[in-house]
């Protein structure tokens, strides 16, 4: 179920603004407000779950769509000869928006994720 306090609840309904590049019946592409890297996308399901923490056996179907989005948007974008996929979980994670979600970035040599802050 939305959530109406959740800003991507709100992005996924089209009532809160975004740049969307794609979207399909379960998840919502879009660019991200504060970019880590040339290319810098997010993957939102349209059904709200906090984290990949509440992912169970049933979500397989979103995951594979999920990272099926991220193939896609990675070869229109001409990153797919190198990006990362990641999601992170809670606060303590590095999780800004408690709504699943992953992020695409690329565009640009990536190290390891520690030495990135």
């Amino acid at each position: 179920m939305p959530d109406a306090d959740c800003l991507f609840c709100r992005i996924v309904a089209g009532e809160e603004p975004a740049e969307i590049v794609t979207s399909t019946d379960t998840a919502v592409v879009f660019e991200d407000k504060f970019p880590r890297a040339p290319q810098h996308l997010l993957i939102a399901p349209r059904e709200h779950l906090d984290s990949a923490h509440e992912l169970t056996e049933r979500d397989s179907a979103l995951l594979s769509e999920c990272f099926r989005l991220a193939r896609e948007v990675a070869e229109q974008r001409d990153i797919a000869d190198g990006y990362r996929v990641a999601t992170n979980v809670g606060t303590k994670g590095g999780q800004a928006i408690e709504h699943l979600h992953f992020h695409v970035i690329g565009g640009r040599q990536l190290g390891y994720i520690d030495s990135e802050g």
